[in-house]
């Protein structure tokens, strides 16, 4: 077939934007939004660190496997022996993007909280784990069965390796099985972390450790032997590629040993009744055993799909580009008066393009519903699902919910971008914080289930 999604997909120049400085084409690009002032104005997506826009190439990709969407690994005919061609291709594509070692698994889960709560039932007996109460809570909450250390909020990277040493130094069972949990780059800061220092140090003292590429993944390369991580967990969604799938991958023994995440067809290699009426089950030890149920082609694919083009286009030129806009950001937010960017680590700190801040007598949903209704400029106001690291950057306890009527910031405001957000939204970003720090809101607000909206 001409149109083969397989030929569509392996062609890097469909995703070339016109040169380094401009950006990727994504969805939603000429979508405008309507202004309470009046008019409609195109809308600044800047909101990547909870779901980036779908690229372009991925979106066609998918279109043009769509009418050849068949079951997978369940059927003889041509669609269905197609799907799964193309879905293990699409395992392929991301353990090459991952840079995975030869006997590393891939497994398709549905997010990277997903993927990190595999993980966690893949633990074996004993096994301690050591994380920071700066990640994500996809990466604080899923060890609560296991003996967890959780490791104060450091203020340098070295202070955090040097922690981790003297946490796994001390830890319960010094032979025992152990693993580390750490974020490639915060999602409230951007910020990113020493991951190979941190994965030196726990191999040194006979841990294992997974990196959360989650806000990584889709700005920097991550390749696993050079970091040397023993597993990466990633979204989808958060790469450009929607459909709701996800990746954890790494080494093979913990998921091979484990207990099937889920049970069921796709999972098991054989069953068979047992004479007392009970039922013996062999168990895939491939990335199937924790792939139960009909797998989300679509998602694997797309996926794939954002794998290639992002590395096709270059990871050079893109995160040239997102740090001049970086600097842009940081820069304009420097000249308002009562604006505080948070950080961990300084301002010398290398990070992606997520930051986030709070302004003087604003409460933050009120700043963030201004942006969007006055400027058609969309942000994320709150605790970014990273409670305990946005109260020690705050250095209070905030509110989740705090509507329009207080005057502090009681949360705090994010602006995120990434390789398709184009010059003018950040621009008209930085000026609409100049222009409501100096002037205000141009319109009144009112409280409605605890967010912040126009009257």
């Amino acid at each position: 077939m001409s149109a083969c999604p397989n030929t569509a997909v392996a062609d890097p120049a469909r995703c070339e934007p016109g040169g380094p400085s401009q950006p990727l084409p994504v969805l939603g690009r000429e979508v405008t939004v309507p202004l309470v002032t009046g008019g409609e104005v195109a809308y600044a997506a800047l909101d990547y660190a909870a779901s980036a826009p779908a690229l372009q190439r991925v979106w066609d990709d998918v279109a043009a496997y769509a009418p050849y969407y068949g079951s997978v690994h369940r059927g003889a005919g041509y669609l269905s022996q197609l799907s799964t061609d193309l879905f293990e291709n699409s395992r392929a594509a991301v353990a090459e993007f991952l840079g995975c070692r030869p006997d590393d698994q891939v497994v398709f889960t549905r997010s990277t909280t997903d993927s990190l709560n595999l993980l966690a039932a893949a633990l074996p007996g004993g096994c301690e784990v050591f994380v920071f109460e700066t990640e994500h809570h996809a990466s604080l909450l899923p060890w609560r069965t296991a003996r967890v250390t959780y490791l104060d909020a450091p203020q340098t990277p070295g202070q955090a390796v040097a922690a981790l040493e003297g946490a796994l130094a001390d830890r319960h069972d010094p032979y025992g099985p152990a693993l580390v949990c750490v974020t490639g780059a915060s999602n409230v800061t951007g910020e990113i972390w020493p991951v190979r220092e941190l994965a030196a140090a726990a191999h040194a003292h006979g841990a294992r450790i997974v990196l959360d590429a989650a806000q990584l993944a889709p700005h920097h390369p991550v390749d696993i032997a050079e970091l040397d991580v023993d597993w990466v967990a990633f979204s989808g969604h958060k790469l450009y590629a929607p459909f709701g799938a996800g990746v954890l991958a790494g080494r093979a023994d913990w998921l091979r040993e484990a207990e099937p995440y889920l049970a069921g067809g796709g999972a098991s290699r054989t069953v068979a009744r047992r004479a007392d009426g009970g039922v013996d089950v062999e168990w895939h030890d491939t990335a199937a055993r924790h792939e139960a149920g009909s797998p989300n082609v679509i998602g694997a694919y797309a996926i794939a799909s954002a794998c290639r083009a992002l590395a096709g286009f270059g990871f050079d030129a893109l995160v040239a580009r997102e740090q001049r806009l970086v600097d842009t950001v940081r820069a304009g937010l420097a000249e308002v008066p009562g604006v505080r960017v948070l950080s961990l680590f300084g301002d010398d700190s290398p990070r992606v393009g997520v930051i986030s801040f709070v302004v003087d007598g604003w409460n933050s949903s009120h700043f963030a519903a201004a942006l969007s209704a006055e400027y058609g400029i969309g942000v994320r106001d709150g605790l970014f699902c990273a409670h305990p690291l946005v109260r020690a950057l705050l250095g209070g306890d905030p509110e989740q919910s705090a509507g329009c009527g207080a005057p502090e910031a009681l949360n705090a405001i994010r602006v995120s971008f990434g390789a398709g957000t184009p010059d003018e939204h950040v621009e008209r970003f930085v000026r609409a914080v100049r222009e409501l720090v100096r002037d205000g809101a141009r319109w009144l607000y009112r409280t409605e289930a605890g967010r912040c909206v126009p009257a």
